[in-house]
């Protein structure tokens, strides 16, 4: 099947004329098309300025990632510097408590720094390196994706500078001190509700001011065309891992694959490798906040519509007139009002699925996971885990579930501490 043959690539595509998309063979993991879209999701959608930025980083990441040299260096300092792979681990006492299916977790949480965001810097500097770019700008919301950046631009004697907003400065503090530590300039970002999409905006005002000498290395799978693309790539060694990881381990796939959703990286990471495995279900968590009937949520497919934001269209939150609206959780880094496009084309087509989990959930899986299994787990992959205590039901003993440890929580230690009403 020639890529225009698929249904989803013809404008106004609904899924309705999709009824059985895994009938074409490997039709999902051929996305985006050549525009950098995902059926109606994607584009590029940038100032006149950037387009020269765009395309040229469009042009190296052709180039190089197929490049032996490239992907050898990139192999070896996921080894050597990163630490992977990461560990598959069955958690058993969660097992136990939830009364259903096997969880298996995939411990993105012990990369260093912490997080599966230096999964993605470090492809991404590498690409820097490669381009002749003097200096990196990177946008951060728990603080993960800042720190991921300064510690790959510290490796490689690059000058970093890093947005966040005035608020998650606030409630994040140790990562801030961690991105100062490492040579890193912070920029606190006061406009709006100094969030990450806040954050962002000024980012991308900075690359326009600085097209030159600057690369752009942005933390998610959102943004203008290469970036959804060149992310999730970059992301995917956590699902070709887990993939034969689950396949030597136990012999079979998962019967669920489940991943927090902010802007989506960690998710698509692990969701891409089984894109084609018709048996896994996909099953992505956005944070419900205080509750999807309130306005203080950030859950772009379950409380969102279709827009542009950020260079891409996709589902975001937004008022009656279009306008942006501020999204809330407990988790820094859930908070952005849209999600990555090619995660608005999965829940079109109905090959993943997409849930929520509130602020109260995953406080008390933050400290469940804790007290169960010796594991700390980042506020983010919290709310995932929510969503498993109910799979495990729904899909039984026999079944298994494989879930991604994006994240560990010593950044959210003292806001939990906050919420919970434990004094220090």
């Amino acid at each position: 099947m020639r890529l225009d043959e698929v249904p989803a690539l013809r404008p106004g595509f609904h899924v309705a004329e999709w009824t059985d998309p895994m009938t074409n063979p490997n039709a999902f993991s051929q996305f985006p098309d050549a525009e950098g879209r995902f059926g109606d999701f994607g584009g590029r959608y940038v100032a006149e300025t950037l387009m020269p930025n765009i395309l040229a980083l469009e042009e190296a990441y052709e180039k190089y990632k197929d490049d032996p040299d490239f992907i050898a260096e990139f192999d070896e300092f996921s080894r050597d510097f990163i630490g992977r792979p990461s560990p598959l681990y069955f958690a058993e006492r969660l097992t136990e408590e939830f009364g259903g299916a096997q969880v298996w977790l995939k411990r993105d949480e012990l990369n260093h720094t912490g997080a599966h965001k230096i999964n993605n810097c470090l492809g991404q500097v590498l690409l820097a390196k490669r381009m002749g770019k003097t200096r990196i700008i990177a946008e951060t919301g728990a603080g993960q994706h800042g720190v991921a950046t300064a510690t790959v631009a510290a490796r490689f004697g690059i000058p970093c500078e890093v947005f966040m907003g005035a608020h998650d400065v606030e409630r994040q503090s140790p990562n801030v001190f961690r991105m100062k530590l490492l040579g890193a300039k912070v920029h606190a970002v006061t406009s709006g509700r100094g969030t990450l999409k806040d954050a962002m905006n000024e980012a991308l005002r900075d690359w326009v001011t600085n097209p030159d000498e600057t690369f752009y290395v942005i933390g998610t799978v959102a943004g203008p065309h290469p970036y959804p693309m060149l992310v999730r790539d970059f992301q995917s060694v956590i699902g070709r891992e887990a993939r034969e990881q689950m396949l030597e381990r136990i012999g079979r796939l998962p019967d669920a694959a489940v991943a927090c959703i902010g802007g989506g990286s960690n998710a698509m990471g692990l969701f891409h490798p089984f894109l084609e495995d018709e048996s896994v279900r996909l099953i992505g968590v956005e944070a419900a906040g205080k509750g999807l009937d309130t306005p203080d949520h950030a859950a772009s497919l379950n409380g969102g519509r279709p827009g542009i934001l950020h260079g891409n269209k996709t589902y975001l939150l937004q008022d009656a007139d279009g306008q942006i609206t501020e999204g809330h959780s407990i988790s820094a880094g859930l908070d952005y009002p849209g999600i990555g496009p090619e995660h608005a084309f999965l829940n079109d087509s109905g090959r993943a699925e997409y849930r929520a989990a509130t602020d109260a959930e995953a406080l008390e899986m933050f400290q469940l996971c804790s007290r169960l299994e010796g594991i700390i787990p980042a506020l983010e992959p919290a709310h995932a885990l929510a969503r498993v205590r109910d799979l495990a039901k729904e899909i039984g003993k026999d079944g298994v579930i494989l879930m991604n440890m994006c994240g560990r929580g010593d950044k959210d230690v003292f806001s939990v501490a906050e919420a919970i009403g434990v004094e220090l």
